[in-house]
């Protein structure tokens, strides 16, 4: 359990921080001015990551945790400022981020007439409804 004590200086340390991250959060793109401490994309032939959803124990099974797993897949290759999108801005993006083929090409079966508010709807669009 984790004590929360009167400090005087945590409102001050957190509009300094609001004011350090601003640039980061309001860009569409790394704010760093050394190009090499900008985080590499993944390659197709990485390992899944151990950080990726639990897969939780209940009905849906496999299906669920399959599902789950997609949807992780593509909010990491997907930034929030490129919502909303229809499927030509959303195969735009998976490109700049380097996404693995077959994401693009499931991705690539949407509707071309549809926009789309966030992941959520992406991959219920496609047909897979994690329950998350």
């Amino acid at each position: 359990m984790q004590q929360r004590g009167s400090n005087r200086l945590n409102v001050h340390r957190d509009d300094l921080m609001k004011h350090d991250l601003q640039g980061m959060l309001r860009s569409d793109h790394p704010t760093r001015a050394e190009e090499w401490r900008d985080q590499e994309p993944a390659a197709e032939d990485d390992p899944a990551l151990v950080d990726g959803p639990v897969p939780r124990q209940s009905a849906g099974g496999p299906r669920e945790a399959e599902d789950e797993a997609f949807r992780f897949e593509l909010a990491r290759h997907l930034r929030r400022s490129v919502f909303p999108a229809d499927r030509r801005a959303l195969l735009r993006t998976l490109a700049e981020t380097h996404a693995p083929d077959d994401l693009v090409e499931t991705v690539r079966r949407l509707p071309t007439d549809r926009t789309y508010a966030n992941v959520q709807e992406v991959t219920a669009a496609l047909g897979r409804r994690p329950a998350a």
